[in-house]
Parts: structure tokens; sequence; C-alpha cells
């Protein structure tokens, strides 16, 4: 019976090809779902049997433990030298967006606040 190893929603796509490799590498036997075409349905690597799971989450395990310290050495090395992420980064990129988005929050903070202040007066 088939069971479900990874969850691939909102996973990094370096992350999930990572983990490809690593099954394939290590003769696991998986296959991949997707969102389909409207992205309601779950994207996942299942094992195709039951009978290698314990290593398939023995090394997944391993694998997410090593890409932790990995990253969190980038971000380190990156934020000692100036180089992380700010959101000045962000809005100098796509400035509409970020407008867009300021937008939305404040209209969804606005609305609720003035129906509630409407009531109480």
């Amino acid at each position: 019976m088939p069971e479900l190893l990874f969850k691939l929603r909102n996973v990094p796509s370096d992350e999930a090809e990572e983990v490809r490799v690593l099954l394939s590498e290590n003769k696991i036997d998986f296959y991949e779902t997707s969102a389909g075409n409207w992205g309601i349905s779950m994207p996942a690597l299942w094992l195709k049997t039951d009978v290698q799971l314990p290593q398939a989450k023995r090394l997944l395990d391993e694998y997410q433990q090593q890409r932790v310290q990995r990253v969190r050495a980038e971000y380190q090395q990156q934020k000692s030298i100036g180089q992380q992420r700010t959101l000045l980064d962000e809005f100098k990129e796509n400035p509409l967006r970020l407008i867009i988005y300021t937008t939305i929050s404040a209209f969804l903070i606005y609305f609720p606040i003035k129906l509630f202040i409407g009531i109480l007066t």
C-alpha cells in the first residue's frame, strides 16, 4: 500500500530536487503527485510500498538535519557580511507587490474596526 513520505506544498524547488535525488540514489521506489490543474490536490512524494518506509524516513531525517545546519550557516554568513535580504530589498525588486499587499492589509484591518465601532455607537 502506498505511504506518504514527504509533502511538497511550500517546499523550495531545490529542497524537493535534493530529496528526489536522495531517494533515487538509495534505490527507494517512490512516485510523485502534483497539486493538479487547480492547485488543490496534495503535491507529495509517496513510497510505492511500506517496506522501505523506515529506511526512507531515516534518510529524510538525516537530510533535513543537514539541510537545517547548512541553511543556518549560509544565513549567518550572509548576515555577517551584510547581504541578508531586508524589506527595503523586497520593495526595490517589486514595489507594486508591496504596495498592493499593504493596501489589502490596511483594508482588512480598517473594515472590521469600522464595523465594530459602528455597532457600538
